[in-house]
């Protein structure tokens, strides 16, 4: 199979994973926001956006599977991808014990790759050890706004993969919603004039998808006079992978502090 494996990954996180787990000489494609390692991935071609792929250039690429994940890609791509695809990878990790059932399904497909199953029982162990570390200790419960965007402000609805990430530290993240499987109700915007507002006892300003820098602080402030504002690396706690047990101890470093 290796002879013929030429892989298209449309989800940044799973691109460094891809590298991670030796897969580069087989990667053939990627997304414009596919930047991790970026020494690793300076020469594999570019295909779009997670959004505006490509189809006509990665058709061109004759990829013989294409990595795709409910929350970065619409449902009209993956069908149109399965016109000429062989093999499409679906994921959906939900919470961050997820990530070994995506190490599962990377090993499905590409466990024949040499040192690929090894690597990933690395990073399932990292993992494992990991979420033990935060499950050993107990946490006051927080009440937490995690801001991901601005005009409007929008946050994650708590069976999103951020939220659950949070919550392995007593960190609770509002509104009270559930967003569902996907689309935009996983990522509700705030009118600003909320009454839980007032009882946020930490507003977290993410590094991306919008980029929130120090400038950003005292509009967060005023959102919730009474919490702590702080800037958070939203790599580390949305990407799947191999960030995921270095979000969880990050996590656990900022909620000892």
């Amino acid at each position: 199979m290796t002879r013929t494996l030429r892989i298209a990954s449309l989800v940044p996180s799973i691109t460094e994973l891809l590298v991670e787990l030796g897969l580069r000489p087989y990667l053939v494609a990627r997304t414009g926001f596919c930047i991790h390692p970026q020494a690793a991935l300076a020469d594999v071609a570019k295909v779009g956006g997670t959004k505006d792929v490509n189809l006509t250039k990665l058709r061109q690429l004759a990829p013989s599977h294409v990595i795709v994940n409910v929350d970065e890609n619409r449902l009209e791509l993956v069908e149109a991808l399965r016109e000429f695809v062989p093999h499409i990878v679906v994921t959906h990790p939900q919470a961050p014990v997820d990530n070994l059932s995506l190490l599962a399904q990377m090993q499905e497909h590409f466990g024949s790759v040499q040192g690929v199953k090894e690597r990933c029982a690395m990073l399932a162990a990292e993992l494992n050890l990991a979420l033990q570390r935060c499950r050993h200790q107990s946490w006051p419960l927080q009440r937490v706004l995690y801001l991901i965007w601005r005009e409007p402000w929008m946050t994650v609805a708590r069976d999103t993969y951020i939220a659950r990430m949070l919550a392995e530290v007593g960190w609770q993240s509002w509104p009270a919603v559930q967003g569902g499987e996907s689309g935009a109700p996983r990522y509700p915007a705030l009118q600003g004039d909320e009454v839980w507002l007032a009882q946020i006892d930490r507003v977290l300003l993410s590094s991306e998808p919008y980029r929130f820098d120090a400038g950003h602080l005292a509009l967060a402030q005023a959102l919730c006079p009474q919490a702590k504002v702080q800037l958070i690396d939203g790599e580390l706690l949305s990407w799947y992978g191999p960030r995921a047990a270095q979000g969880l101890d990050y996590l656990r470093d900022l909620a000892t502090q």
